[in-house]
């Protein structure tokens, strides 16, 4: 008999509704955000971008969540969970109680209430090929690697998942080997709850899940947004006993234009703004340096919040594309970008830290222990005749025979722009042209799972504070065999038997300090043959209307709503919470 220990047992911040609920005093109200990009899917198993998760996570719920304030995991879901000695199994208690969104599917309100087995039926679906015989992000992601018989249920060998079962309320997954990081990826998004019911009755998109928010519609226009309503059903209560959500609603308005989104925030019509237009930096923190102090008779209007993200700006080279074969053309290529006339320039000095480093972003404080430096020693920097010489040396003297570059990338004003400096750079260095094609983010993103392309702007935002969740955008072993099939995961279809080596190895070790040093070595096989140009990484600033209350900016730009809330400072209490 295995030995179990308790992970978790309470949640001190949330807890189970009971009978009796009650309004916190301050419910009511809505916000308004606006995101530069539509969810690119509905279906929660294949969302692997940024603004899908940014919607989606206010309306679906996995077994666990992470806590924005701390980024920690905490119980959803499941109440709490039990992890053997070995690492091997998880036991998570599932919640009582818990409803779905309403829809006509259900034809009362017990047929709304979840069951273990659509938790059960929700890791099957996200092990399961759909009709094109792709399989969901959250398969790669999270079970491929980890679950017990999920790559045989996902090739067909198997009708059931070894690993996975269900006992009353409670529901087992054994793992192939220790995975330290498994919780923080249950975390994520794609390993959210689908109704069985709601699956079978082909209601999918209707977006049904168990979250605090519920879909109310898509309303037309430009720019287009979406509009998510109070789940008046909702489990969770907050430590007073108050219900959960405190807001009446919340609005998505999708707008690529950072000006435009700068003037509806100013006008008040969206009730916070990340990552400000690079032209307009000075005017607004300077112009309007009286709305972000606070004086004898007022606390300041505006509040800003300038942290550093886990969100890496890069391009990536289409492996397929035979004159990226050869490593030094790809060397070329990043010794070709002056990144400091680009962060100058360009991003007017709104990042973190340039792309001198590799695909994780060089922030300390959330990955102790990791070697930057040994990554940054066989890194790029600018150096023109470097380039040029390593070109020739590939059999492209001055570009000559090399051909034209199609770079694609998803249009805004930030990535316009650094599209056209990137142009011009490798013009200027390599003679070689560059063909720059936007287009909406979904079509780029589909044309990278496809390689149709030469280079594409990618940007990756991590799932959780580890090296891991970066690197595995490489691992050669999610490439398609069949190249007509889509590369979700590893769009540029890069293959390095050394990185895979050392990124198992990482992912393998016991010890923490190990996997880092493993993840390290493999960062740097990446980068000494680079299928990326690191350009920066993030530091947004984040601006909020300050009667926007408990709202928790952090590294991963990761964004609940369901204990935010409004009310206006008085002086008094202003001084009081921030002496």
């Amino acid at each position: 008999m295995k030995k179990f220990c308790l992970t978790l047992l309470v949640f001190s911040v949330l807890v189970s509704c009971s009978t009796n609920s009650k309004k916190f005093e301050y419910d009511g109200g809505s916000i308004t955000m606006a995101i530069d990009n539509e969810p690119t899917t509905y279906v929660p198993r294949d969302v692997s971008d940024y603004y899908s998760a940014s919607v989606l996570n206010q309306i679906m719920e996995g077994l666990v969540s992470l806590n924005p304030k701390d980024l920690k995991v905490r119980p959803q879901i499941a109440t709490d969970w039990k992890i053997s000695d070995d690492g091997l199994t998880y036991v998570f208690e599932i919640r009582k109680g818990i409803l779905f969104h309403p829809h006509s599917v259900f034809t009362s309100k017990d047929s709304r209430e979840l069951k273990p087995r659509d938790v059960e039926f929700s890791i099957e679906l996200a092990c399961t090929k759909n009709t094109s015989g792709v399989s969901p992000h959250a398969y790669s992601f999270i079970y491929k690697d980890n679950l017990v018989g999920a790559v045989d249920f996902n090739e067909g060998r198997s009708k059931s998942i070894k690993g996975l079962q269900i006992s009353g309320s409670k529901l087992t997954m054994k793992l192939i080997k220790k995975d330290d990081n498994f919780l923080n990826k249950l975390s994520n998004i794609c390993a959210s709850v689908t109704s069985e019911k709601i699956f079978k009755a082909d209601a999918e998109n209707d977006l049904i899940g168990t979250g605090p928010f519920l879909f109310s519609e898509n309303k037309q226009g430009n720019p287009s947004s979406m509009i998510l309503l109070k789940n008046e059903d909702y489990y969770m209560k907050d430590d007073e006993g108050n219900s959960l959500p405190y807001l009446d609603s919340i609005t998505f308005i999708f707008q690529n234009r950072k000006l435009d989104q700068l003037e509806m925030f100013e006008n008040h019509q969206t009730d916070l703004i990340t990552g400000l237009p690079t032209s307009r930096i000075t005017k607004m923190l300077e112009g309007r340096i009286e709305d972000f102090n606070s004086t004898t008779t007022r606390p300041p209007l505006l509040v800003m919040y300038n942290n550093p993200l886990l969100l890496t700006n890069y391009y990536f080279f289409n492996m397929t594309d035979p004159r990226f074969s050869n490593p030094k053309v790809r060397q070329a290529f990043n010794y070709a970008i002056d990144k400091e006339k680009l962060g100058r320039e360009v991003l007017r000095n709104q990042y973190y830290e340039l792309g001198d480093y590799g695909i994780v972003p060089p922030i300390s404080k959330n990955f102790k222990g990791y070697n930057f430096k040994s990554i940054k020693d066989v890194s790029y920097s600018y150096n023109s005749e470097k380039a040029k010489k390593l070109l020739a040396e590939a059999g492209y003297p001055n570009g000559k025979g090399f051909g034209s570059v199609n770079l694609r990338f998803n249009i805004d004003d930030i990535h316009s722009a650094v599209a056209d400096e990137f142009a011009q750079q490798i013009f200027q260095v390599l003679n070689i042209n560059v063909n720059i094609d936007g287009s909406t983010f979904e079509q780029k993103d589909l044309d990278a799972s496809k390689a149709n392309g030469d280079i594409f702007r990618s940007a990756w935002a991590g799932d959780y504070a580890n090296p891991e969740t970066f690197l595995a955008n490489f691992y050669g072993k999610d490439v398609p065999v069949n190249k007509s099939e889509l590369s979700r995961t590893n769009q540029s279809r890069y293959v390095n038997s050394i990185f895979d080596n050392l990124f198992e190895q990482a992912k393998n070790s016991v010890k923490k300090t190990e996997a880092l040093a493993f993840y390290a070595k493999a960062e740097r096989a990446l980068m000494q043959d680079p299928p990326i140009i690191p350009l920066w990484y993030n530091g947004d600033i984040q601006i909020v209307y300050s009667n926007v209350r408990n709202l928790h900016f952090n590294a991963l730009n990761l964004f609940m709503f369901k204990e935010v809330y409004k009310k206006e400072w008085t002086q008094d209490e202003y001084q009081k919470v921030n002496n």
